[in-house]
């Protein structure tokens, strides 16, 4: 089979684990990652050599730098507290007590028995998120998950750099790695700063020239990632905190140098790639398990009681770790425990259980080197991306799927939906507008002015009323809940009415292709604004 083929048949079990995923409504990466098994059962399918750095270079600077754009600044530093203790000191101690048991039981050497468990250590949030967003739950457990997912990689990817290195070349300095380790960080956040900021200036003067460009500003914003790794990897500092610090810094200054368009059209293409990049990672394990399977031989079953135990022994340290370190803080320091008072055991059990681990931990098995310093096979290669599999696939389809059902039987719930505090600040930014408008009143000389500004005003206060039409809806009012639909749907209707004549003008050749296109575009957001 060649690569073209190998390529059309990835796409259509992307497609295929996607709409399984949509059908029994599970997040996607559970879908995936059982669709990479079941690719692996399907005979004559080639089974490809992936360059170890092809992988670190591909998959993961896009991954980070999206966790990175999507980061809600103000809720990380609010939570910070939490968060490090869960991205650093949940990630270093279960790196290490994996590595002791990988050591005792698998018998890898200490080197690889520490790969391991800085592969496995970080969660990713990924499919608890799309779990919270089916549910009402309380806001800061998402902030907390969220903040997690973001510092976590860059902690376990570090000590995994360090524990190749140790692999590799067979001896490891301590004292070196400890040196050697502020410069890592800092430099990485150093360089992430000047990549961000140099891609703004390059945006800015874009703009200020007149040549911004939706499709031109985005292609920018995927170099970004790459440009902040690069530098850094080369100059041997973290690659991982500069495209997480770029990814942050260019989304707290986007609506500066990225024009509405830009964003709309941004944001399309990064939930398409980061969908792309998951699926691929998933289903390429599958092509390469019948070979990591074959390489176990008689040992097979003894991996699999291996990885079994390592994948029960991560849930279990996450829950150890949890719950002592939501306690202990508050117990030891006042000024903690007055600032924030202990939160519901039931909330600290849905931090616990939401342990699922993902793309990231794959992606640091595959890039393991094929050899090592003396060019013989990497010892334990083949072990540690098949326990990796067995780990992700028993936290995210264990984990994963009993995550909603265990957040109902908890009781954990917001108090106030998410939606209708949503709702009511959508409210205050179209009340803004209007009195912008208003403002703007004593500037207008013309008739064409007061018409125009009429018009906006009217179609300001028209949404306005239909969003406030959402909330009494929420009070449960059957009349008003039956003229909010009325008002949804006769909106719907007159769009499909617009969307069928420029479709009847476009066929008979009364407008060209590119208008048409202008004017669909415009009537789907106008549709978008009805959700």
């Amino acid at each position: 089979m060649n690569s073209a083929l190998l390529l059309v048949v990835l796409l259509c079990a992307t497609v295929a684990a996607a709409i399984l995923a949509k059908r029994i409504n599970v997040p996607y990466p559970i879908a995936f990652v059982i669709g990479g098994i079941l690719l692996a059962f399907v005979p004559h399918l080639p089974v490809p050599r992936i360059d170890p750095n092809l992988i670190f270079l591909l998959v993961l600077p896009p991954l980070l730098h999206a966790g990175g754009w999507s980061t809600d600044l103000q809720e990380l530093k609010r939570n910070i507290r939490p968060v490090a203790l869960l991205a650093i000191g949940l990630v270093l101690f279960s790196t290490v007590v994996t590595a002791f048991i990988a050591h005792a039981l698998i018998g890898l050497d200490w080197a690889m028995a520490y790969v391991l468990g800085a592969i496995v250590s970080p969660p990713d949030a990924v499919a608890a998120e799309a779990t919270f967003e089916r549910m009402a739950v309380p806001r800061r457990i998402v902030a907390v998950l969220t903040g997690e997912g973001l510092l976590n990689d860059a902690t376990a990817l570090l000590l995994y750099r360090y524990a190749v290195i140790a692999a590799v070349a067979g001896s490891f300095s301590l004292v070196t790695a400890l040196l050697s380790f502020p410069l890592v960080t800092i430099g990485g956040v150093l360089i992430g700063l000047l990549a961000g900021f140099v891609i703004e200036s390059v945006l800015r003067l874009l703009m200020r020239g007149n040549l911004e460009d939706p499709t031109i500003g985005n292609v920018i914003v995927l170099i970004a990632p790459y440009a902040s790794y690069l530098p850094a990897d080369a100059l041997g500092a973290s690659g991982v905190l500069a495209v997480v610090t770029t990814g942050i810094y260019l989304n707290q200054r986007a609506n500066r140098f990225m024009s509405s368009e830009g964003r709309v059209v941004g944001l399309a293409v990064w939930n398409m790639m980061i969908f792309l990049l998951n699926a691929l990672v998933f289903l390429l394990i599958g092509l390469e398990l019948p070979l990591i399977v074959s390489s176990l031989g008689s040992s097979f079953t003894r991996f699999v009681i291996d990885a079994v135990i390592i994948s029960v022994a991560v849930i279990l340290i996450r829950i150890v770790w949890v719950f002592p370190s939501a306690w202990l803080p508050r117990l030891l320091i006042k000024r903690v425990r007055d600032r924030d008072p202990l939160p519901s055991w039931r909330v600290i059990g849905v931090i616990a259980w939401s342990g699922m681990r993902g793309i990231v931990s794959l992606a640091a098995a595959l890039a393991l080197p094929y050899t090592d310093a003396a060019h013989h096979p990497l010892s334990g290669r083949a072990e540690i991306i098949f326990i990796t599999l067995c780990v992700i696939v028993v936290t995210l389809v264990f984990q994963g799927l009993s995550l909603g059902p265990i957040i109902s039987w908890l009781g954990v719930g917001e108090t106030a939906h998410p939606q209708r505090h949503e709702t009511q600040l959508r409210i205050r930014a179209l009340e803004a507008g209007v009195q912008r408008l208003r403002d703007l009143e004593d500037t207008f000389h013309t008739a064409a002015e007061w018409e125009v500004a009429g018009r906006v005003l009217s179609e300001y206060e028209t949404r306005i009323e239909h969003l406030r039409g959402h909330l009494k809806e929420e009070d449960a009012e059957h009349d008003e809940r039956f003229a909010n639909e009325a008002d949804h749907r006769l909106q719907q209707e007159a769009l499909e009415a617009e969307r069928h004549e420029i479709a009847r003008l476009r066929m008979s050749g009364e407008i060209p292709d590119d208008i048409f296109r202008s004017i669909a575009y415009d009537l789907d957001l106008a549709e978008l604004r009805l959700r």
